[in-house]
């Protein structure tokens, strides 16, 4: 149990950084989606976070502090949120609180805080609005059936955050700060966690650089901030099979690029193929290497598996491709379930008689591809997940909602 860990010493009219007026708050007061919602949260005793104190007089940054919170947690904020849980898309549903944490150029993130859910103020000029330097990651928390909350790796997703700082030039939290300030997040929205089997809370940790610059340099100064939204299925099918299109044109990523780290620009740059492959009727782009033009890299968003001979192949991570941490755990479940997984290149031209193929991606989890169309012709895989597919995915499933024992120690639990 982590709650000890997560909640410390929450200490009377503790200062929070809200903004200047309740009208800049993301909280919808006529929703059909979810009503009678307070914005009156507070904490009791049970509920202590480790916050340090913060200079709320630092001109550096952009985020205006003007309300307290108080140590009173209400019964009705602890309820869960009215939602209609049955009917819970992939879309973005403002929570009730975001965690903050900053650093100057050079410097090292101190102590983060809580705060209210609500817009951000940045200069004009930050470096992630002019030059695109800003990282983001994304996790997922599940409740058990005994009503604790699973979180999975977490410190995976802090290690990639870190390399893809190094990258970009940006200072990073370590990997105690960035699970401490997950957590915290996580319980502090406890009550916008699906229950078991309704979907899971999307955690989305930024990093950017937020301090005003002109001339193309690094940020003076960095913000890391985590906001969560309760999420269904990912694609509008759920687990029904999806269609892509192969892209032999566009490119997501060349070598010596940054298509290897989770920076923002790299989704970005698959909006256009991703757009004129909806229009078509497609879910999804599967990208080509740019060199040779005959290798499989990634879709938009998530990694590719392909299954051939009980063998499974995937593009090896080569520093155009994202390294996935869903796609190392299926990896993984794979193996210790007894399959061969490569690690290669894997040419287009083996998608014409693959057995199965399938996607893994933080959002997706395990998506079964239903068919691909490369060069106007269509290869079709099924109406559903395949044997093997449908086998990791449900081993993985479990093993994240706490359904069977975690015998690989990926799970973090907080109650």
């Amino acid at each position: 149990m982590e709650n000890t860990a997560v909640f410390g010493g929450l200490h009377r009219n503790y200062l929070f950084c809200p903004y200047r007026s309740a009208s800049s708050l993301l909280l919808p007061s006529s929703s059909s989606f979810f009503s009678n919602r307070s914005l009156s949260t507070s904490y009791s005793s049970s509920l202590k976070l480790p916050f340090a104190s913060y200079n709320i007089h630092q001109q550096a940054s952009p985020f205006s502090r003007d309300a307290a919170l108080s140590d009173t947690f209400s019964r009705e904020e602890s309820e869960l949120a009215d939602i209609d849980w049955d009917n819970l898309g992939f879309g973005f549903i403002p929570t009730d609180y975001m965690y903050m944490m900053k650093c100057a150029q050079g410097g090292n993130f101190s102590k983060g805080e809580l705060q209210r859910f609500g817009n951000i103020e940045l200069s004009p000029s930050a470096g992630v609005l002019n030059y695109g330097q800003g990282l983001f990651e994304g996790l997922k928390a599940y409740t058990k059936e005994d009503g604790n909350i699973l979180l999975f790796r977490p410190e995976e997703n802090a290690l990639r955050m870190r390399m893809g700082a190094e990258r970009m030039c940006m200072p990073a939290p370590t990997v105690e700060q960035f699970v401490d300030a997950v957590k915290a997040t996580v319980m502090a929205n406890k009550r916008w966690v699906p229950p078991p089997g309704k979907g899971s809370l999307y955690i989305r940790p930024l990093l950017m650089g937020s301090g005003a610059v002109l001339g193309l340099a690094p940020a003076p100064e960095y913000t890391f901030l985590i906001y969560v939204s309760p999420v269904g299925n990912y694609f509008k099918e759920g687990v029904a099979p999806i269609n892509l299109v192969v892209e032999h044109e566009l490119h997501r990523a060349t070598p010596g690029g940054t298509g290897g780290v989770k920076t923002i620009g790299n989704y970005a740059a698959v909006l256009k193929a991703q757009s004129a492959a909806r229009a078509k009727g497609y879910s999804d782009v599967l990208y080509l290497d740019c060199v040779h033009k005959k290798y499989l890299e990634e879709v938009s968003s998530c990694n590719i598996f392909v299954l051939k001979d009980n063998v499974i192949s995937t593009p090896a991570i080569k520093g155009t491709i994202l390294p996935g941490i869903t796609r190392k755990s299926i990896i993984d479940v794979a193996r210790s379930e007894g399959f061969k997984v490569e690690e290669r290149l894997v040419a287009v031209d083996e998608l014409l008689d693959a057995d199965e193929v399938f996607c893994t991606g933080t959002a997706v989890v395990v998506s079964p591809v239903g068919s691909i169309t490369y060069m106007g012709r269509r290869v079709s895989y099924g109406e559903g997940f395949g044997v093997v597919s449908q086998r990791l995915y449900h081993k993985l499933t479990r093993l994240q909602m706490g359904l069977i024992e975690d015998s690989m120690n990926w799970t973090l639990e907080l109650s």
